[in-house]
């Protein structure tokens, strides 16, 4: 279905009112308290004084010029943050006023707006069963807003997902430690090396999008679902409890098993959903690694 640009901008800035707001009032300084010094860089190489770190010892130079020099470094004062958003077609639904998508393209802009006013970069992946568009890592506002268009310019994708694929691409491309926030509905199949490697060298947040529709099924008699990936059509007699009992336990093992993938690979979350709203659960996070690094 070709996009109307004249939808997608008026949603856009719908969005960028509402998380411009949510930074500036309720976000202000947390996020820069939560993602500042992820690293170290180096800075210069000086003469070693009484007193200093012995491991910091630069031996080559130290070689050269016939007595000790250190090397000194600081915190690296620019992150990277990387948003890895799938676009399948699971992603086009929402049983209420937002559908995933939707969801994810909020997540984005309120992240990268916290992110390019502490001066980082932002970037963007999306994928689906393939790699859909990359969009390197840039500074300033235009680069926030335009994520956001990205993301839900490409709401109308009907493709299946390959989150393996998507991640092994991630770490090709950016070398460098950088934040990577995946927005997915993770109705993929399993991919826990890729994510045990990408978290090996990046600092990983998974962020699964979920609909109520997605866990439990009323009772409304027949109902014919479609699968927005592949296009199949099934009939379904919702008023059998048996069947909408198996649907839900089937659900909660599937949420069950993905967070304790997270939980293993020892992944921070944000837990988000087109029926509520998430600025609460962002808040949850940034409260939790604050504690984690020591800082309240």
């Amino acid at each position: 279905m070709p996009i109307d640009t004249r939808e997608l901008m008026k949603q856009v800035g719908r969005i960028r009112v509402f998380t411009n707001r949510l930074v500036n009032e309720q976000l202000s300084g947390e996020y820069h308290s939560v993602f500042k010094g992820q690293g170290i860089e180096f800075d210069e190489v000086r003469e070693y004084v009484p007193g200093d770190d012995i491991r910091s010892i630069d031996w080559n130079v130290t070689a050269r010029m016939g007595h000790p020099f250190v090397k000194r470094f600081s915190e690296e004062r620019e992150l990277t943050i990387i948003f890895l958003a799938d676009i399948s077609g699971s992603q086009c639904f929402g049983s209420g006023n937002r559908s995933k998508a939707e969801v994810a393209a909020e997540i984005t802009c309120l992240l990268a707006l916290s992110a390019v006013k502490n001066q980082d970069k932002v970037g963007l992946i999306l994928f689906s069963d393939r790699i859909e568009k990359f969009v390197p890592p840039r500074k300033g506002r235009k680069a926030a807003i335009r994520l956001v268009r990205e993301v839900l310019a490409a709401e109308e994708t009907r493709r299946g997902t390959d989150l393996a694929s998507a991640l092994r691409f991630l770490n090709n491309v950016q070398k460098r430690k950088a934040v990577v926030f995946v927005i997915s509905d993770f109705i993929a199949p399993p991919c826990l090396q890729e994510l045990r490697v990408t978290a090996r060298h990046h600092d990983v947040i998974c962020c699964p999008v979920t609909d109520p529709r997605e866990q439990e099924i009323p009772p409304v008699g027949l109902l014919e679902i479609e699968d927005p990936e592949t296009g199949a059509l099934l009939l379904l007699d919702t008023s059998s409890k048996l069947l909408r009992d198996t649907f839900r336990q089937q659900a909660e093992q599937e949420q069950r098993g993905m967070r304790e993938t997270f939980t293993r690979l020892k992944l921070d979350r944000i837990d988000l959903s087109t029926d509520r709203p998430f600025v609460d659960d962002v808040r949850k996070l940034f409260h939790k690694r604050q504690i984690r690094a020591g800082h309240g």
